[in-house]
């Protein structure tokens, strides 16, 4: 029974360090705005993923995308941010000013990463819409400081 115990804990525990890591490390509901909003980011800054970041995006923004070639150069002519490095994470006080309603939604995102050796800070408000249970970007709001 001892031996038993132990060849399943010896299998499971082997099964658990196999597993590949399939997107960024985000806690909670996959099903959510904030999920799908770090994860369109992820896949544009630290996967640089063109494909994967137009199947996140809304027909209209997967066609924008789509057409400057690659994530680096959408990244920056349209959203005016680049990064060599870069952490993601939900601006927590945007949570009591988050809008969710029904199938849209905004979220805010703090970047905090390195370009060229430099420190870099920034934030971007995301607008989602809910498509057939599925979030999809619909549009990056221009940084209004940034002018």
């Amino acid at each position: 029974m001892v031996y038993l115990r132990i060849l399943l804990l010896a299998t499971f525990g082997m099964l658990l360090t196999a597993c590949g890591d399939e997107g960024p490390d985000i806690k909670g509901d996959t099903n959510t705005p904030e999920y799908a909003t770090i994860h369109f980011f992820h896949a544009m800054y630290n996967d640089k993923d063109l494909e994967q970041v137009m199947s996140m995006s809304t027909p209209k923004l997967a066609r924008i995308i789509e057409s400057y070639g690659s994530t680096s150069q959408f990244a920056r002519s349209i959203i005016n941010m680049q990064f060599d490095e870069v952490t993601l994470e939900v601006d927590q006080t945007s949570r009591s000013v988050r809008k969710i309603y029904g199938d849209n939604a905004t979220i805010t995102l703090i970047f905090s990463g390195t370009f060229q050796g430099n420190k870099v800070d920034d934030m971007r408000s995301v607008k989602l819409i809910k498509i057939k249970s599925t979030w999809y970007i619909d549009k990056i709001i221009d940084d209004p400081y940034g002018k």
